[in-house]
């Protein structure tokens, strides 16, 4: 047994039972994935006068939500691994200082990609 000056230790059947959890859950986003491209897909197929523009926006914010949740899947692993509530402290600063700055950027990089399909639909549809 470490040293630990909590006094707390997080037991091995609970770690198990998160790992496992975290397993399904990660099986389970897959699926939701899989589903979520198909109907980006259909939306697609519908989407004409702006189809370029639209696909890129849809892909970027399915590659950021992608993204987002393997950066949560990965963070619960780490958790679940963690030995003392120091480190679990440690864990979820360093995770919400990294999903603060992701976010920002990405939604920046999502309203630049937003207000470019916007004008190139207005531009579409003002011109003779």
């Amino acid at each position: 047994m470490t040293s630990n000056p909590t006094g707390m230790e997080i037991p091995a059947e609970m770690r198990a039972f998160a790992e496992k959890s975290v397993s399904e859950a990660r099986k389970a986003f897959e699926g939701y994935m899989d589903a979520a491209s198909k109907a980006l897909g259909s939306m697609e197929k519908s989407a004409e006068s702006v189809q370029a523009n639209t696909r890129e926006l849809g892909r970027k914010a399915m590659g950021f939500a992608e993204d987002n949740v393997n950066a949560s899947l990965d963070f619960i692993q780490k958790l679940v691994s963690a030995r003392d509530v120091q480190e679990v402290v440690r864990l979820q600063t360093e995770f919400a200082q990294a999903q603060m700055k992701n976010l920002a950027e990405q939604a920046k990089s999502l309203g630049t990609s937003a207000a470019e399909t916007g004008k190139s639909a207005f531009d579409k549809a003002t011109k003779p």
